[in-house]
């Protein structure tokens, strides 16, 4: 192999896992810019929620569809139209009315849905499958620490040009991103691929509703999705949107300051994931790591909201481990793949993510309900009518759910990292030696953060 034949397809997927890091920022965008918004469009903190939503309205349903779109147009001209939707959505966010902004956000979601399906299309294109497992393990990683990067030089941003401006930055950045896959993905693969490297025919939509049909009448899938919804909610409710203004009105830090604490839970997802996920490979158990995971966390998030005079002093390492203790969510799409029919695995953990993504649909909208229900005020404009009794009151949901996770994952099956129904003695990398990369990727792109 020579060394251009070794570089090409490594910096392809590059350019591809960079999109999934552009996309995370601007997932969590809003939580940096919360005060302006709400001044900005004259909102309350339901208005703020559902405005965030807005791009999990787009994401969420696009998670059973994308793979087979990927598959059936490949990955360039997707992620290239991806992209330029993101730019598109991030400049109707910030030039418009609520509604505009609606819609952008909307947009922005729909985009942003291609951005990790599209890297491990690249991956499975590009890269032989035994580097793939390795490949998504540090594709979701780099989202988490694109995340905590983020977070933190927005909110610097933020503060010194205005939200706007640091907005426009993000449109710019879309259509270079746009610019660099039209041009630099070839559309014709010029380098052979692994004998291995075998793909094959696409699943079409009819077959994907049968067996989407299927798996919803298992009710194994809904308490395995319910558990993965909970130990989510600690991400896409708290760290992606109100953890920031929770900060600022309960323990009454800077901006800037509450940015850095917010972010070290990204950090701790981004070191957890992939040292909980071996963890319960290694000892081939998936609900006692759950088990454990949800209890810590809830544990932690209780100290964090209720007991400011504990965790004040050193915030930061609580708010790391809060992340450590819930990125154990992971471990959820093993079960989902594990309790599924080999042919119906990567349906069962696009389900699974599917029912994961409904937290960030419905809470982030809920809790902002909440806080106005709680502060007794319709009140717009501004963060300051809240304080932060209500914020300890509305985010009273984290807790319950992760203790509620606990109390679902005694009625979860068992499967000892073994496939039920597989032939005695054959392990999960057996099971996947016998699907296709193809396959491998729909079930790897299904768990995304």
């Amino acid at each position: 192999m020579t060394k251009r034949n070794f570089l090409v397809p490594w910096l392809i997927c590059g350019l591809g896992a960079l999109f999934y890091c552009y996309e995370y920022v601007l997932r969590i965008m809003p939580s940096v810019m919360a005060s302006d918004l709400m001044q900005t469009f004259d909102i309350n903190a339901f208005a703020l929620g559902n405005l965030a939503a807005f791009y999990y309205y787009a994401y969420t349903p696009m998670q059973l569809p994308v793979g087979v779109l990927m598959d059936r147009y490949g990955p360039r001209r997707l992620l290239v139209i991806a992209a330029l939707a993101c730019a598109l959505g991030s400049y109707l966010f910030s030039h418009g009315n609520i509604h505009v902004a609606h819609f952008g956000r909307f947009m922005v979601g729909f985009g942003s849905a291609f951005a990790f399906v599209g890297v491990l299309k690249l991956a499975t294109i590009w890269l032989p499958p035994t580097r793939f497992a390795m490949i998504a393990g540090w594709i979701t990683t780099l989202g988490m620490l694109g995340a905590m990067g983020g977070v933190r030089l927005m909110g610097n941003l933020v503060q010194n040009i205005g939200w706007v401006e640091v907005t426009n930055f993000a449109v710019i950045g879309g259509v270079i991103i746009a610019a660099v896959f039209w041009f630099a993905i070839p559309h014709h693969k010029k380098y052979s691929p692994p004998a291995n490297n075998v793909v094959k025919p696409t699943l079409s939509f009819k077959k994907l509703l049968r067996e989407v049909v299927q798996l919803l009448e298992k009710p194994q899938i809904w308490l395995v999705g319910l558990v993965g919804l909970a130990l989510y909610i600690p991400l896409s409710v708290f760290a992606e949107l109100w953890g920031i203004p929770f900060l600022q009105r309960t323990y009454d830090v800077p901006s800037i300051r509450a940015d850095h604490l917010v972010s070290m839970i990204f950090l701790g997802w981004a070191i957890g994931s992939p040292i909980t996920g071996w963890i319960s490979d290694q000892l081939r158990n998936r609900r006692m790591p759950l088990i454990i995971g949800s209890a810590m966390a809830a544990v932690i998030v209780v100290l964090i909201l209720y007991f400011p005079h504990i965790t004040k002093a050193h915030l930061g390492l609580w708010f790391l481990a809060f992340g450590i203790a819930s990125s154990v969510e992971v471990v959820v799409f093993a079960i989902a793949r594990e309790i599924s029919p080999p042919e119906l695995a990567a349906t069962a953990m696009a389900i699974t993510n599917l029912l994961v993504m409904l937290g960030g649909v419905v809470f982030q909208p809920v809790l902002g309900m909440l806080l106005d229900m709680f502060a007794g005020t319709h009140a717009t404009g501004s963060l300051s009518v809240y304080s932060g009794r209500n914020f300890q009151d509305a985010m009273a949901i984290l807790p319950i759910g992760l203790i509620l996770s606990v109390v679902i994952l005694l009625f979860i099956t068992e499967t000892h990292a073994k496939v039920i129904g597989a032939p005695e003695g054959a392990d999960n990398e057996d099971n996947a030696e016998r699907s296709s990369s193809n396959n491998y990727s729909r079930e790897k792109l299904a768990a995304t953060v």
